[in-house]
């Protein structure tokens, strides 16, 4: 049984995890992270204000973070320095965090599992993308997502152009770069492939991928709506569970699959 500690365990995510986790008879919540629930039970679980709180306090062999951007980095670092495993469900950090992450799982010989996307669907549109790239030669990604996201792109297609990249750079006649008027408009580009990203009230969390081979255009979609955090869970208790058998950094949840 893996002993799991929540971190955003009350948010719109994480709390929906963390029951997930709760009632799951392979996992046991022995501790949760919340700063508005500190010194609470959540889920029958303790509350504790920070993860650096939990570590010392709590036994659990996983940290699932659902929390912000600009904490799960250091959350990460803390529990590898402390000997846990670590599933990472909030985006926004870049390839270099993921570079220095994968670094120091692979020295404390534990495993990370991060997914921009802990969706089953949004793991299949990579996966088929992945596929559709080593075939296809012109491709870009287009992101939206809620008005308040406060990254851009989101993790999904911030993995998903990464990943793409790595299989090759995306063909085009006018360098984004070096287009006249406002190079801005062409998007953005992630390891060498362009991403747009569109932030408007009705959108919660969709990715398409869209290639094109002469005549002929294929798109790929990955659409959830606002109240979506429980096609989560099944992705998340998946790396949760498998996370123990990995060393280092494993990104995707398609490579769980």
């Amino acid at each position: 049984m893996q002993r799991i500690c929540m971190a955003g365990a009350t948010g719109l995510s994480g709390g929906t995890i963390a029951a997930a986790f709760a009632a799951d008879p392979r996992f046991d919540l022995t501790a949760c992270v919340a700063r508005s629930s500190a010194g609470e039970q959540v889920h029958g679980a303790p509350c504790f204000a920070t993860v650096a709180e939990a570590l010392t306090e709590a036994e659990f062999d996983v940290l699932v973070d659902y929390t912000q951007a600009d904490a799960v980095f250091a959350h990460t670092m803390q529990a590898i320095d402390a000997g846990r495993r670590v599933v990472i469900g909030t985006s926004g950090l870049t390839a270099a965090d993921y570079a220095k992450i994968d670094d120091a799982a692979r020295a404390a010989r534990l495993g990370v599992v991060a997914s921009g996307n802990f969706a089953l669907t949004a793991a299949l549109m990579t996966r088929f993308s992945l596929m559709a790239a080593e075939y296809l030669d012109w491709f870009e990604i287009i992101d939206y997502s809620r008005p308040k996201k406060t990254d851009a792109p989101t993790g999904t297609a911030r993995e998903l152009a990464e990943r793409m990249g790595d299989i090759k750079k995306p063909a085009f006649e006018v360098d984004p770069a070096t287009v006249k008027g406002e190079p801005g408009l062409r998007g953005g580009s992630v390891n060498g492939v362009q991403v747009h990203s569109i932030r408007m009230p009705s959108y919660s969390a969709t990715v398409t991928s869209t290639f094109a081979a002469g005549n002929s255009r294929l798109t790929i979609t990955h659409d959830a709506d606002s109240h979506s955090a429980d096609i989560l869970v099944p992705g998340t208790l998946l790396a949760a569970q498998k996370v123990k058998g990995i060393t280092g950094l494993l990104r995707g949840l398609d490579n769980l699959l």
